[in-house]
């Protein structure tokens, strides 16, 4: 097995990348899907142990991990390297609920994004979705690792570790328990690569009030409903993944299902509808435009529009239809977000009305109100 190669193939070798996977198969085919696309592969591994000392020769860029290994795997090595070669990691998991759950534990641990293989013949279906694998490693290339790792660091130092981060999210914040608003405030968060550990922690610090909340995270459908559970587990509020016609109302969220568009359909006497839509023309599914420009054309009451962080520009149109539409507008800092791109391209916008460390998201989702 070659622990280190050079497959640059002439073109661009500014981005270098060390691919992770037990099957020698796949670590040929990701190599050469990279490499025919200029991404240099300097270094391959069987498993976690030996990743690691191939991420400490090589230094690479990013390091593509697969989560399931023999002996060391993927979630102990993204953990490992962390502490000792530091470097952005993007999972590879299964399309499936279990790939889910160990996706998001080895996000908590401090892997950066996670690419998900689709179902069927793995081999074939990463093939067929080489430009979002490659766009993926780029993206993840771009990361802040110190905002990536930061839940594990505090968790770290508090003295929790791997066995509380699989136990699930954190708890709501005790000193945030509640907040009087003056009439129903409806929320629509939009978030990408950094976003589940973010809109997490927003979920977690978020008072109990009259409020409903429509949260969009790129994410694939095998994904979004374990998301919605550890949400709500995370916050005071009850939270699960639409489906078409769901209903939602004060102290009720909602998680966009991947693979469809949320469309905020109606609104009336506080209370949320909304509907699905596998509307293709969008270049991400679901897209945080489709919703936040719903809600602006919809909701005739207090509304806010938040953009957190992630790659690409989805939000920036919506959260401009909201700010036109009269509703607050709030974007995550620039040296808070693990990927800033959709913040930026809000604020870009001019649609923006504040700025915000994560930690004072929340806060600001209900203290604008007035």
């Amino acid at each position: 097995m070659s622990r280190t190669t050079d497959r640059r193939g002439g073109r661009d070798d500014s981005l270098q990348v060390v691919v992770v996977d037990d099957s020698p198969f796949m670590r040929g085919l990701i190599s050469d899907l990279l490499t025919d696309a200029g991404v240099a592969v300097v270094g391959e591994a069987g498993d976690g142990a030996e990743a690691l000392s191939v991420v400490a020769e090589t230094r690479p860029d990013v390091v593509t991990m697969d989560v399931e290994m023999p002996g060391m795997g993927g979630l102990e090595a993204v953990e490992r390297l962390m502490d000792e070669t530091p470097t952005p990691v993007l999972m590879l998991s299964a399309h499936t609920a279990e790939g889910a759950e160990v996706t998001f534990e080895a996000l908590e641990r401090g892997a950066v994004d996670f690419f998900s293989k689709p179902g069927g013949e793995v081999s074939a279906g990463v093939s067929r979705e080489s430009d979002r694998l490659v766009e993926a490693v780029r993206s993840v290339a771009g990361a802040d690792l110190a905002a990536a790792t930061r839940d594990r660091r505090e968790r770290d130092a508090a003295g929790g570790g791997p066995s509380a981060a699989a136990s699930g999210a954190s708890t709501p914040s005790a000193s945030a328990a509640s907040a009087d608003l003056d009439g129903p405030l409806t929320v629509v968060i939009g978030a990408s690569t950094g976003g589940p550990n973010a809109v997490e922690r927003v979920m977690s610090a978020l008072p109990t009030a009259d409020c409903r909340i429509v949260i969009v995270q790129h994410m694939p459908e095998a994904f979004t409903p374990r998301f919605a559970d550890r949400l709500d587990e995370a916050s005071a509020y009850d939270v699960r993944e639409a489906s078409d016609g769901a209903r939602i109302g004060s102290g009720e969220a909602l998680v966009a299902r991947g693979g469809s568009h949320t469309r905020i359909d109606s609104y009336r006497s506080g209370r949320l509808r909304v509907n699905l839509d596998e509307d293709d023309s969008q270049s991400v599914t679901p897209a945080a435009d489709v919703t936040m420009r719903s809600a602006a054309e919809v909701v005739d009451g207090p509304l806010v529009g938040v953009v957190l962080t992630g790659m690409g520009s989805d939000a920036s149109e919506g959260i401009r239809a909201m700010a036109d539409a009269g509703a607050r507008t709030i974007a995550q800092s620039e040296d808070t977000c693990v990927i800033y791109g959709m913040p930026k391209r809000a604020v870009e916008t001019g649609g923006v009305d504040e700025v915000c460390d994560l930690d004072d998201v929340a806060g600001a989702i209900v203290g604008g109100e007035a």
